[in-house]
């Protein structure tokens, strides 16, 4: 019998998303034990947690927001030559910046709302943010979570306190685009199910997104199949254009009459038992427990470690 391979599950980190990432974290952990020896490191600091050894063990970084899904932390796990669970550094940079996003998927079928890329101290005029894209606005930042510091905004009134309530960093007006939320998990560069995102009040936002009964999921989705799988499609796509692997979600709208239009790619979902991804992976069959296992198989390859079967 091989030895249990070693995995440290990196959680907390320095961003916003620092409590969701400490339930990640346990989550996933705790879902790991079932097949290899897991160590759960918690930390706060920009940078790697001391004492870890790259030839002892493999990382999981369950970790979201800024450092944790930038690229920044899986540069410093590369220059210290630690295998990984999840994209790489260019990637993960890329899928942070929504805006960089948008323009790299443009060609993978999806279509994309009209969107202005702008700065928290050069705000266009709100009558012209309106001329160009509509009356009906969402205002988001460019470089956070997928439900953070999200604004939505259906008239002047409205798209004024928001732009007077930016914090510092640059920001992302889009078209509302209405329609039905959604999301498929992709893993090992493929699509699973799609799941509906419906939040009770309209916009999934972060109080929706983390607040107990505040949100219905429906998975897998009424979707016919010739549409999903051409959605599935796409999200592999635009997964694959971004240089992602391992996982990650894929975020999209789609209106009435059947047009899928992209909102972002998370490298790093929500990891525990009722997050998004796991439930796609449910549509597949796949318990939590056997989607970790999967999600770190491949890092697993790629530091040749050994691990029980």
């Amino acid at each position: 019998m091989s030895e249990r391979a070693h995995i440290t599950v990196l959680c907390g980190g320095p961003s916003s998303e620092r409590e969701v990432s400490l339930v990640s974290g346990r989550s996933i952990a705790q879902a790991l034990e079932k097949y290899f020896t897991v160590e759960r490191v918690e930390f706060a600091q920009d940078a790697l947690p001391a004492g870890l050894d790259p030839a002892k063990t493999v990382i999981f970084p369950a970790l979201h927001g800024a450092f944790g899904e930038d690229g920044q932390i899986q540069a410093l796990l590369e220059a210290r030559g630690f295998a990984y669970a999840g994209s790489g550094p260019t990637a993960s940079a890329l899928c942070m910046d929504k805006a960089a996003t948008k323009a790299k998927v443009a060609d993978c079928g999806f279509t994309e709302a009209p969107a202005w890329i702008f700065s928290h101290d050069r705000i266009p005029d709100p009558a012209a943010l309106m001329e160009r894209l509509g009356a009906h606005l969402v205002i988001k930042p460019v470089a956070e979570g997928s439900s953070v510091g999200l604004h939505l905004c259906a008239n002047r009134m409205e798209l004024d306190q928001a732009l007077a309530a930016l914090t510092p960093g640059l920001w992302m007006a889009e078209t509302f685009i209405k329609g039905r939320e959604m999301t498929v998990g992709i893993l090992d560069g493929e699509a699973m199910g799609i799941v509906e995102i419906v939040p009770k009040g309209g916009l999934y936002d972060y109080a929706h997104k983390y607040t107990a009964g505040a949100t219905e999921y429906r998975f897998p989705a009424e979707v016919p199949e010739e549409l999903a799988a051409q959605i599935r499609t796409y999200a592999e796509r635009a997964f694959a254009a971004c240089g992602c692997r391992d996982f990650g979600r894929v975020d999209f709208i789609l209106t009435p009459d059947g047009l899928p239009y992209f909102l972002e790619i998370n490298t790093i979902p929500g990891l525990t038992p009722t997050s998004l991804l796991p439930k796609s992976a449910s549509c597949c069959g796949l318990d939590f427990e056997t989607l970790a296992r999967r999600m770190i198989e491949p890092a697993l390859r790629r530091g040749k470690k050994t691990q029980l079967t």
